[in-house]
Parts: structure tokens; C-alpha cells; sequence
């Protein structure tokens, strides 16, 4: 079961700075074979189909809370594509083409298919598939696989984060290069246990430093690499037994926090009327309100 809030893992700056480049660029690290996407259902299948959950708990419920984190950055990656679209275009009368700034954008669906919001697409408009799943039902083969995909993942969000100076594309990316970073250590650390064998000693795929990204040194200089959250008020708190000990790029010691990281407000997203979204108008939001009071009862 998955416990959803009204929230976010991170505060995005609120600029106006329209950049549709720059979304497309983000789709990777959303749609692409390395995104988080992917991150997520390959772990998501991974929990779903593990054998011998009993015996192997701490690896169990190492991939469970790592599965209920990607969640989150599925959503938080969406609202900086969000963030970087938003402002592209503004409300004119139709014969007036409204949408013209759309056919020059590297990755018209945005505004062709949505409201200028994210999709399930990497950077170049191609769906996000299940082939991109992996979960061979053998414990260290799929976590050599987590370890490579994570690995990947960070690539991927280094470069993206060199595409752009957007200021919300670079907190989220900045932030999740710091994140992925804990799930590169994680499995890391995990298959060591299982095969003896210190996968540590193969990091840095290509680096853990961060100290050249501004925007995630900021949360290193926090500690926010050396926590693991179980996600869950009382379960999967045997990742404490893989968890442990220190990080391999600092030293710093490692710890489990059992629950989720404190959230933030989900910002609100504005009418797009050239885009026909919502498509209610004020006086329809009007009508709506009054048929809700009506319907609960409600007095003025």
C-alpha cells in the first residue's frame, strides 16, 4: 500500500523563465531508460515479485523504501518541467496564433498534447516504455542492475544540469544527483553483503563529489547524503542492517530515519486559457461552488 501527501521533498523556486528547451531536456531524467520512470518500476516490480521476502528482509525492505522515494521524484522531476513551461506562451485570440512560440520548441507535445505540463516521454518525445523494466528474480543480479541503473541515472542528471541555468530545472536536479547518490551507496553496500565482494570500490561511476554543483553541495553541507528513509511509520526498518556504517565519499556516518522526510506546499498551477485548460471559466467555477453547497448542505 502507498500513503500519498499533499506534498513535495523540496521547495522550487518560483521564477518566471520560461524555457520549453529546457523541459524537453528535463523529459530525460521523467521518460528516459536511466529516468526516474524507470528507476521507479524497476524497483516497483522488483518489490512486487521478490522471492524469499522472510530471509532476505533487509534487502526487501531496502528496495520497498527505495521504491516509495522514486515515487516522490517522479513527481518532483514533473513539477520542474512544469516550472520550466510554465510562461511559454500567453492568452490571445485565436486568429491571433497564440501557440506560435510551440512550433519553435524542440518538443512540441507539450503543447500539443497537454497544457504545457510534464509526459511519460523521454527528451525526445518517445513514450516511456516497460522494456526498460529488469527484474530477473535473482537477488544479486537485480541488484547489480539497481546499482548500474543508479549509476546511469546520475550521468544523465549531471549533463542536464549542465544544459541548463533554469533555477527550478537546477534545484531539482541538484537535489535528486544527491538522492541518487544515497541509492548508488545503497545497492552498493547491499550487494557487498550479499557476495562479500566491495562494490564501493567501484564509485565514482562517473563521481559521488558533488562539490561542483552548487545546487546539491547545498544539501550535502545538510547531511542529506547520508540519510535513508524507510517511508513507512513502522515497516522496512531492516535496511538499518545494509544502511550502516559510513559514506563512502566523506566519511560521514550513515543513518536510517524511519518515516519521510518533512515535505513541502505543491505549487499551483495556473489557468493556461490559450491551451483551453481548465476550460472553466469564472463564472462556471461560480456555478460549480454553488451546486457543492447545495449538494453538501452547506449554508452562506
Amino acid at each position: 500500500m502507498f500513503k500519498r501527501m499533499d506534498e513535495i521533498l523540496i521547495e522550487i523556486p518560483k521564477v518566471e523563465k520560461p524555457d520549453a528547451n529546457a523541459a524537453a531536456a528535463i523529459q530525460e531524467l521523467l521518460g528516459g531508460k536511466f529516468g526516474e520512470m524507470s528507476t521507479l518500476n524497476n524497483y516497483l516490480y522488483q518489490s512486487f515479485n521478490f522471492r524469499s521476502k522472510e530471509k532476505l528482509k533487509p534487502f526487501y525492505d531496502l528496495v520497498m523504501s527505495i521504491t516509495a522515494e522514486e515515487l516522490g521524484h517522479v513527481e518532483l522531476v514533473s513539477h520542474a518541467i512544469n516550472h520550466c513551461l510554465r510562461g511559454s506562451t500567453e492568452y490571445k485570440k485565436p486568429d491571433s496564433t497564440p501557440l506560435e512560440a510551440a512550433k519553435d520548441a524542440r518538443l512540441s507535445y507539450h503543447f500539443l498534447a497537454g497544457a504545457q505540463g510534464a509526459m511519460p516521454f523521454d527528451s525526445m518525445g518517445n513514450p516511456w516504455t516497460g522494456a526498460n523494466v529488469f527484474n530477473s528474480g535473482n537477488l544479486v543480479e537485480d541488484l547489480l542492475h539497481n546499482f548500474f541503473l543508479e549509476c546511469g541515472a546520475r550521468t544523465h542528471k549531471m549533463k542536464v544540469y549542465e544544459m541548463t541555468d533554469h533555477p527550478a530545472a537546477r534545484a531539482v536536479v541538484g537535489f535528486l544527483l544527491v538522492r541518487g547518490g544515497v541509492h548508488v551507496v545503497a545497492y552498493a553496500k547491499a550487494l557487498e553483503i550479499a557476495t562479500g565482494v566491495n562494490v564501493t570500490k567501484l564509485v565514482p561511476i562517473p563521481s559521488l563529489n558533488n562539490k561542483s554543483f552548487t545546487e546539491a553541495k547545498k544539501y550535502e553541507d545538510k547531511g542529506v547524503h547520508t540519510k535513508l528513509y524507510t517511508y513507512s511509520d513502522k515497516d522496512f526498518t531492516s535496511i538499518g542492517q545494509i544502511w550502516k556504517g559510513t559514506h563512502p565519499e566523506d566519511n560521514q556516518p550513515l543513518e536510517v530515519i524511519e518515516g519521510t522526510p518533512k515535505g513541502y506546499p505543491i505549487p499551483e498551477a495556473p489557468a493556461v486559457e490559450e491551451e483551453f485548460a481548465p476550460g472553466i471559466s469564472e463564472e462556471e467555477f461560480k456555478e460549480i461552488a454553488k451546486r457543492l453547497k447545495m449538494a453538501g448542505n452547506i449554508k452562506e
